[in-house]
């Protein structure tokens, strides 16, 4: 049980949303997303806590932080544009404790990555969080990937500022885009992420600290949690996925097996996701860079991001999971882009899923886990969760919180998503073996 909330703070907090939106949500069910610190906690339940932006948002999601350390996320009413402070201080007294990441001993210069096709609309919030960094040594290299117009290059260029370059990937498709990236890093360390994200003002020195973790650590994810849920859309799939809400810490090694996670090392969603990750720059060439017949731009549509993960595990390096190296994620807002997000998943699993059939040694690993990845992926089904989820403990505040995604409509509609997932996995097995045709040629064309 956290109990670190002192008589001594302020009483009177306003909290922010990390992404802005341009209008007023429209559906009843809307969540304003933020974050509160332990020390911004009013020390007493007379105390205020005011949300920014709260027009339209019923309810509230906060991610609780001790500092960097993030100890799960309270969902509360709103009322007025206010949160209930004797819920607040109930719901966070609730949450468990957590010990601090390690302090590194010194911060390493990182060069991160940020692969982009049109869109700039999205890609200067995403990069305005990067210069806030507090990092004191990063360059940001922006990698235009077959870009249709000069949107991106624009906006880089009006920035004027040294720490960020940019660059053109003519190739289609994100693996090359990012070993674009990785080949024009200056640095060791290269963190990778999107940009339809904001980070964190901590984020690289959380980085850091998962490096620090082991001498035999090559790569660092982190938590890439929901920036917004204005949209039935964007609830379900918060609900869906298991990354946005990973608040563990943990060391995935090869040698070490864990045994809460049957599917290891091919559980690929404990991993994290390939919008919130480092890796030493030494460790991608050495394993031979992403895989481009993989990855969103190419006729897989995904699962380059699995692939390197689990190329670093089953290598006998030591991938960290480390939570309090924190992203906000903005997903899909209709069902249009969430059914192309999914196709694009589904074909990329079945990608990466033919490939690892290709080699005799993974093969013999993955069928000993077959049946349970079977099941995994017919149900949806996933291991225990370990996030601290926690709801007011009012009758009235739980009914705000928990409203139901209860349109018949869109209930049949997502029912299906499952099922377009699925299918979309036999054609990855199609898709893969094509997309490497397509690489081999470029390839022979390029040694010409």
């Amino acid at each position: 049980m956290t109990d670190t909330i002192q008589r001594s703070l302020p009483p009177r907090v306003e909290l922010a949303r990390p992404m802005s939106s341009a209008a007023d949500p429209t559906w009843t069910g809307a969540v304003w997303v933020g974050a509160v610190d332990l020390a911004e906690v009013p020390g007493d339940d007379a105390g205020t806590v005011l949300l920014d932006d709260a027009a339209g948002h019923r309810s509230a999601r906060l991610l609780v932080r001790d500092g960097v350390a993030p100890l799960g996320f309270v969902d509360l009413p709103v009322s007025d544009g206010t949160l209930d402070v004797a819920a607040l201080r109930a719901a966070v007294a609730a949450l468990p404790a957590v010990p601090q990441p390690p302090i590194p001993v010194r911060l390493p210069s990182t060069s991160v990555v940020l692969c982009t096709r049109d869109r700039a609309d999205q890609l200067g919030a995403a990069l305005d969080s990067l210069l806030a960094l507090d990092h004191p040594d990063f360059e940001v290299v922006i990698v235009d990937n077959a870009p249709s117009d000069e949107s991106t290059r624009l906006l880089v260029d009006a920035l004027d500022d040294e720490r960020v370059r940019y660059v053109r990937e003519p190739v289609p498709g994100l693996s090359s885009a990012r070993n674009a990236g990785v080949r024009a890093a200056r640095y060791e360390i290269v963190a990778f992420t999107d940009d339809d994200v904001v980070v964190d003002r901590s984020w690289l020195r959380a980085v850091a600290s998962g490096f620090s973790r082991g001498d035999d650590v090559l790569c660092v994810s982190g938590l890439v949690a929901s920036g917004e849920l204005r949209t039935p859309t964007q609830r379900y799939f918060d609900e869906r996925v298991t990354w946005s809400r990973n608040l563990e810490p943990r060391v995935h090694r090869l040698s070490a097996p864990p045994a809460d996670r049957p599917l290891f090392p091919f559980a690929v969603g404990d991993y994290g996701t390939g919008a919130n990750f480092a890796m030493r720059r030494s460790a991608i060439t050495e394993l031979g860079g992403f895989d481009e017949a993989l990855g969103v731009g190419t006729v897989t549509g995904g699962g380059e991001d699995i692939d390197m993960f689990a190329r670093v595990v089953l290598s006998g390096a030591a991938l960290v999971v480390e939570p309090a190296a924190l992203v906000w994620h903005r997903h899909r807002a209709d069902l249009p882009a969430l059914r192309k997000q999914a196709e694009g998943y589904g074909t990329g699993l079945g990608a990466w899923l033919t490939k690892i059939a290709l080699h005799p040694h993974t093969l013999g690993m993955a069928l000993q886990r077959a049946p349970r990845a079977v099941r995994h992926l017919l149900t949806g089904t996933a291991a225990e969760p370990t996030t601290a989820q926690v709801e007011a403990p009012a009758p009235a505040a739980t009914e705000a919180v928990t409203a139901p995604l209860d349109d018949a409509a869109f209930l049949r509609e997502v029912g299906r998503m499952r099922w377009v997932e699925l299918l979309a996995v036999g054609r990855g097995v199609l898709r893969y073996a094509r997309s490497r045709r397509t690489v081999r040629a470029r390839e022979r064309t390029a040694d010409r």
